[in-house]
């Protein structure tokens, strides 16, 4: 038999096998198939990879088959063609490549379904291990990639061990036991503890143990599973540092706080409620000194107001000086015997400052973060406590402080008026509103309603404005204002205006506080919202008390005996209820006068009446 009669023989036996034969050569074209691989693969001689089949089977069988052709040797590889299974076998030579495909039977599929499972445990983002149940010591019999990431322990050298490797000085002893007890039980377990990385690395593990077993029930295998929670138990243990820090917070906020609180409350004046704090807080561990300081509005040093402790108050001292400057609690080491901290606290109730408290301490950590804030809730109580006093106080007080201001701002409304009208402008009377507005009355001399209306129809700093009386070229109007306004300002910080004057040329406000008000905090804020404004006067004065008999007594000075007489019957005789038993025709009858003259009479007396309860005649 010839060569070519050998060949043609050889083509059809090759032809004959159920098994699919394809060659390629070296240009990847098709020189040679068989029946089954033109029934599976569907292209015929000529074709050319990858063209021929453009699919993930068609890209596998040309990368193992370049493969194949570089090494000169044969190889094997699992292809998945439809829904079967093939294992494909390259024989490279000169001219090319031959691929001979091998449909897997059950065991091979067995195989492939274990190869996917290892590498999907390989692959795990979990650390996986699998130990022996036969031996006493469950020796590790295969560890997952992950595993070996997460511990840094390579795989050769842990197989064979028991896992408590990992374990070390600070794994708990009471879930060690747990995982123990429910290995010996052949239960599952579930335990969160510190292990410990090669280098020594701590690290929080959650370990997940559960035992395998086989067709007849016996345990084999232990399966485990390592998760990383080192940053889910780091942020617990915040969480519980935060917690307790809180609680310290509370105790010693209540403790100090509510120390200090009653003794504020207890306090008659100012200077006590200075005096109790500095005795107070010096008495509490670690503190040992305090004083109280106020900064003087004329020569703009700190004063002492109040000491307690065994140490020299140093008023000066830039840590107190930057306090009331900055507004801020400002804190330092000194590393002084006795003295080893201090911390300055400014004393302010919104913009009124009423001083500085200065403490030392005998520890120099004695003003971390937490008691910075214990300080701050103290600055904030002090601070509360004084401004309700003086808040009170300048309704009583018999000595006061007069300021008198001068003002060339523009964004004051009443200067404004003054300005464009050319008028002259007395402040009357203000009644505060519930929503915070304000309601002034003023005396306008000098211009038109029209125009004084016109002056402020389109200012923000004015709500409302109407005119209430016209008499004999004086106007009295009514301006609604805003909360934050100039009078609202005063009060604020305590006082009580007494004069407001505007004219073409000079604006001035004659303000009343008590003696201890914080004036200087009060023009450094007019200064900021009205350009221009200048302190002219600070003058303390006696003010009389003025009792229920004062004032009954300047009344009936103030009124004529027919006025008195008929405010007096007008009130006995019911005239002021509603309705009315009597009326004023049968009143003036009473007091043998006509009936306009009467009421001539009572509309003066009321007149009188209300100008003595407000503090001044009205318009």
């Amino acid at each position: 038999m010839d060569t070519a009669d050998q060949t043609r023989t050889a083509r059809q036996a090759v032809e004959r096998l159920a098994d699919p034969v394809v060659a390629f050569d070296t240009d990847w074209q098709v020189t040679y198939l068989n029946d089954p691989a033109r029934d599976i693969f569907g292209f015929g001689i000529g074709e050319r990879l990858p063209e021929a089949l453009p699919t993930t089977a068609g890209e596998t069988m040309h990368e193992r088959c370049q493969a194949s052709i570089a090494d000169g040797d044969s190889c094997s590889f699992w292809l998945s063609l439809g829904d079967t299974q093939y294992e494909a076998t390259t024989h490279p030579d000169e001219d090319g490549v031959t691929l001979v495909f091998q449909e897997c039977d059950v065991l091979e599929d067995v195989a492939a379904e274990l190869q996917l499972k290892e590498r999907a445990i390989n692959e795990a983002p979990v650390g996986i291990t699998i130990a022996d149940a036969q031996p006493n010591d469950e020796p590790l019999i295969y560890v997952n990639e992950a595993f070996e990431e997460l511990t840094g322990y390579d795989s050769e050298d842990v197989l064979g061990q028991n896992c408590r490797f990992l374990q070390g000085e600070d794994s708990d002893p009471d879930a060690v036991a747990e995982m123990r007890t429910a290995i010996d039980n052949e239960e599952p377990v579930s335990v969160e503890l510190c292990n410990y990385r090669n280098d020594g690395e701590k690290f929080w593990n959650r370990v997940d143990i559960a035992p395998i077993r086989d067709d007849a029930g016996e345990v084999t295998h232990y399966g485990g599973f390592q998760t990383d929670i080192t940053e889910r138990k780091d942020a617990e243990f915040a969480a519980r540092r935060r917690a307790k820090e809180r609680e310290h917070l509370l105790e010693r906020i209540e403790g100090l706080l509510g120390d200090v609180t009653s003794a504020v409350v207890e306090a008659p004046t100012r200077t006590a409620i200075e005096t109790a704090v500095c005795e107070r807080v010096s008495s509490v561990e670690p503190y040992n000194f305090a004083w109280v300081g106020e900064r003087d509005i004329r020569t703009d040093s700190v004063e002492v107001r109040a000491v307690a402790g065994d140490c020299d108050p140093k008023p000066d001292h830039p840590l107190v000086i930057d306090a009331l400057e900055t507004g801020e609690l400002q804190v330092d080491e000194l590393g002084v015997e006795g003295c080893e901290a201090v911390a300055a606290l400014p004393i302010a109730y919104d913009d009124t400052e009423y001083g500085v408290l200065v403490i030392c301490a005998t520890r120099q950590d004695a003003f971390d973060e937490r008691e910075q804030v214990v300080l701050r809730s103290l600055g904030r109580a002090i601070a509360s406590a004084i401004n309700a006093r003086e808040t009170r106080r300048i309704l009583i007080a018999d000595s006061v402080v007069e300021a008198e201001f001068a003002f060339r701002s523009a964004d004051l409304f009443f200067v404004d008026i003054a300005k464009q009208t050319g008028a002259d402008i007395e402040y009357l009377q203000s009644t505060n509103r519930d929503d915070g507005s304000v309601v002034s009355f003023f005396s306008v001399r000098g211009a038109s309603p029209d125009d004084v209306i016109a002056a402020v129809e389109d200012r923000e700093s004015v709500t409302e404005a109407r005119l209430v009386a016209e008499n004999d070229g004086e106007a009295l109007f009514e301006f609604v204002l805003p909360s934050g306004t100039l009078v609202s300002t005063m009060s604020e910080y305590g006082g009580k205006t007494q004069a407001i004057s505007a004219t073409p040329n000079d604006s001035r406000v004659v303000v009343e506080f008590p003696q201890e008000a914080d004036v200087r905090g009060l023009v450094e804020r007019l200064k900021q919202s009205y350009p221009g404004t200048e302190l002219l006067a600070y003058r303390h004065r006696e003010r009389p008390a003025k009792t229920r008999q004062d004032f009954i007594e300047n009344l009936t000075e103030n009124l004529t005996e027919r006025q008195l007489t008929a405010l007096q019957t007008a009130y006995v005789s019911g005239f002021f209820d509603w309705p009315r038993p009597v009326t004023g025709e049968e009143l003036a009858e009473s007091m043998q006068i006509s009936r306009s003259t009467f009421h001539e009479h009572l509309r003066a007396a009321e007149r009188k009446l209300c100008g003595e309860f407000f503090g001044d005649e009205p318009v």
